[in-house]
């Protein structure tokens, strides 16, 4: 049998075990049943509670709009995974959800990181010229950064590969072949490189958090706090999906079905997993601004869990009690005074 038989009746878009495609469909509707509402709760809050515009949280609202639009492409994947396709059938829909997926992931990462970035300046080289805060405080920078990702996304829109997913297989054309190189560049460009910056980060507010004395190790907590989130959303949603995308190429161009259908699973059931990035962003809004966290608390908690939630710290600020005196008393005003 020919090379082009054999990508006729291989490289489709079935499953190739059924029950597990269904286990990856409810996983995914556990993520949307709990990232529909968390999402939507963050959005209101970020609008109408917090007012993002006026507290300079531009980088953190684009993460909750990626993060949102992340979680309106579940119900598709879910019926497709259910209905035994790793794909879509249609060329359409399949190009449309892989453009939204390379889209979002890619703003979720690249704000992220610059979140990241900004903590790492105003720790290590504190009392130089900050340029991310100066640029977070404009939102044409945020347009930018979208429409930057847009040219990267162009690798999924072109009609030149079959059931979106074909690099490895026999090609016709040179272009069919660039194409697909170029997609898996941009793929691991956007997991690889931000995670170097992040780990780099990382380290250098380590090392810096060990040489100051204890009264200025507050705010570097709060700091280790941003990065270790970022840390923790890449070490789950987005690191093992690309391992285990370079292992799905690897025994792929060494033509190992057997092996490819094993991985190609293992592959699905990473990506899935990373799509709990719309669930654990929320972690990173708390610990990078705790006015948002008091803000979301004082909507949704209930009223002693939230009195509860107010008065505990989480190392994100510090509190300070002011005494104030009147004529006919005095009182003790507790006011938070958090760092945002």
């Amino acid at each position: 049998m020919s090379n082009m038989s054999t990508n006729s009746t291989i490289d489709h878009c079935n499953t190739p075990n059924s029950f597990t495609y269904q286990i990856f469909s409810w996983v995914m509707v556990v993520e949307f049943v709990l990232g529909l509402p968390l999402n939507l709760s963050v959005l209101y809050v970020f609008i109408f509670r917090f007012k993002f515009w006026k507290n300079k949280s531009i980088f953190l609202f684009n993460i909750v709009v990626a993060d949102f639009l992340l979680v309106a492409c579940l119900p598709a994947k879910i019926y497709h995974y259910q209905h035994n396709q790793r794909r879509s059938n249609s060329t359409p829909v399949c190009k449309t959800l892989l453009f939204m997926l390379f889209l979002n992931r890619g703003a979720s990462i690249a704000f992220l990181i610059v979140l990241s970035i900004d903590r790492y300046f105003n720790v290590v080289h504190l009392g130089r010229r900050n340029f991310v805060k100066i640029l977070k405080k404009s939102p044409q920078i945020s347009i930018i950064i979208w429409l930057f990702l847009l040219p990267l996304t162009i690798p999924t829109m072109l009609k030149t590969f079959e059931c979106c997913n074909s690099h490895g297989r026999k090609i016709e054309t040179q272009l069919h072949d660039v194409t697909d190189t170029l997609r898996e560049v941009v793929f691991f460009s956007q997991i690889v490189i931000p995670f170097i910056i992040l780990v780099y980060c990382t380290m250098r507010i380590v090392n810096r958090l060990r040489k100051k004395t204890v009264g200025e190790k507050a705010k570097l907590r709060r700091a280790m706090c941003v990065v270790t989130s970022v840390v923790v959303v890449f070490s789950i949603c987005f690191l093992p999906c690309a391992i285990a995308r370079a292992v799905l190429l690897s025994v792929r161009l060494q033509n190992l079905q057997e092996a490819e259908d094993l991985v190609v699973q293992v592959y699905d059931g990473l990506m899935v997993l990373s799509y709990m990035d719309c669930l654990l962003d929320p972690l990173v809004y708390c610990f990078c601004n705790s006015g948002f966290k008091d803000a979301y608390i004082s909507t949704f908690c209930p009223g002693v869990l939230r009195q509860i939630l107010l008065k505990t710290d989480f190392g994100l600020g510090t509190t300070t009690t002011i005494t104030t005196t009147t004529t006919s008393a005095t009182r003790n005003v507790s006011l938070p005074i958090l760092e945002k």
